[in-house]
């Protein structure tokens, strides 16, 4: 019997595998793997040399993984024959990119401290050092995340909203995730860096609400200039700056949305709509104010947990192979036995 608790104690420390949700806290590494952050964010500085948009890209991941189930690296899950993940969803697929920036930054962490740092804590820390490295404001991320077993493209299909989505619908979707207007309209800041597809503007340029016209909200000058990039029948993939200054995180995105030059008809409906307008008119002329709020909703972004259980991967690819691990562990107690 004793023997038996013993064999299924070794085999749950081995696996790395967690019934319920850690309690999250700063500093959660300072003993385990003290260098964590630094080199998420020497990685990060890296990969921004390379191509400035990629942390951009890193940075929206914490977004689409957080929304669905948690904040539990599910996203970063490939395809298997016997699950469909999260990468091909409606809201992701030909959309999220710079995954390659994630498998950089955790092979460095392997390499440094194996088998500790979670590809969950990894997107929050590199979010935030994304916004920073971008000009933007820092804040202490809270850590200590376990990684998904599994992934499920249905569910991403059903939560995470699509470039047309109205106000409306963001306040009521935010609200499910006890997330407030104000959280709304700053997290959509992250749209301060970046670039978005044509694909998404499309049917604002020719076809809005079925209507067969333009956005009647577009800027004209704005809409020109849009028309040139994305012409009917044109490539979708082809991408235009998210706001003015789409490599400095600041608030140029919010002075935007005001004078009708916002990309997406998920941005410009910020303003257009009575009940977010008011942050967006703040945010526009105090950027410190914009900072502050964004920076609290990333933390409370990052709090959102299921409690599932969860491992820490090796590759944030895949969930780790435990059959190896418990063969050897089984031979090993019947010998002893």
């Amino acid at each position: 019997m004793g023997y038996t608790l013993l064999f299924f104690f070794i085999l749950l420390q081995s696996l790395n595998l967690f019934a319920i949700s850690t309690t999250l806290k700063p500093n959660f590494y300072s003993h385990t793997c003290p260098k964590a952050e630094f080199i998420v964010k020497e990685v990060m500085k890296k990969a921004m040399k390379r191509e400035t948009r990629s942390i951009a890209s890193v940075m929206r991941l914490q977004f689409h993984d957080c929304f669905v189930n948690g904040c539990d690296a599910s996203l970063l899950l490939d395809d298997t024959p016997n699950m469909l993940g999260e990468k091909l969803a409606l809201s992701n697929i030909d959309s999220l990119r710079s995954y390659e920036v994630v498998d950089d930054v955790k092979e460095a962490l392997e390499k440094a401290c194996p088998g500790v740092v979670s590809c969950a804590d990894l997107l929050i820390i590199a979010a935030r050092d994304a916004v920073v490295l971008s000009g933007g404001p820092y804040w202490e991320v809270k850590l200590g995340r376990l990684d998904s077993l599994t992934a499920s493209q249905e569910d991403s299909n059903q939560i995470m909203p699509s470039p047309r989505s109205n106000a409306t619908y963001l306040i009521d979707l935010f609200s499910r995730f006890n997330l407030s207007v104000q959280d709304l309209v700053a997290l959509s800041g992250s749209h301060s860096i970046g670039k978005g597809r044509c694909f998404s503007i499309v049917f604002r340029l020719y076809n809005q609400s079925g209507s067969g016209r333009p956005d009647p909200t577009i800027e004209p000058s704005f809409r020109e200039k849009l028309d040139k990039l994305c012409p009917l029948g044109g490539d979708g993939n082809v991408t235009g700056d998210l706001d003015a200054t789409p490599e400095l995180f600041d608030n140029q995105y919010f002075k935007d949305l005001v004078n009708g030059r916002g990309f997406l008809n998920s941005d410009e409906t910020l303003f257009t709509n009575s009940i977010t307008r008011e942050y967006v008119k703040e945010y526009s002329v105090d950027q410190e104010r914009f900072f502050k709020d964004f920076a609290e909703g990333m933390v409370k972004m990052g709090d959102l947990q299921l409690g599932r259980p969860g491992e820490i991967r090796r590759d944030c690819r895949v969930v780790n192979s435990h059959r190896p691990r418990v063969e050897v562990l089984f031979e090993t107690s019947n010998k002893k036995g």
